[in-house]
């Protein structure tokens, strides 16, 4: 199911999505919601990962200082 949304571009933006619809023979409703698509796709993800990341430090679930110290400094050597 698709639903209608009105929003407000940059002439610029507007000008560029015209070019890229004609160039890819797509309409520009086409192009903006797969744009929108993907960035949601993307943001979820991110937000999810900090979320769990939140979790993992309240929980004292991450690193001690030494031991990042040691993995850099291991990093540090293999790369040389």
């Amino acid at each position: 199911m698709s639903t209608t949304m009105t929003i407000r571009l940059e002439d610029d933006t507007k000008d560029r999505l015209d070019k890229l619809a004609e160039a890819t023979q797509r309409s520009r409703s086409f192009l903006a919601a797969e744009a929108i698509r993907e960035y949601v796709e993307l943001n979820e993800w991110q937000v999810s990962e900090i979320r769990t990341a939140i979790g993992e430090a309240d929980r004292g679930a991450f690193a001690a200082d030494d031991e990042v110290k040691r993995f850099f400094a291991d990093w540090r050597r293999r790369a040389g």
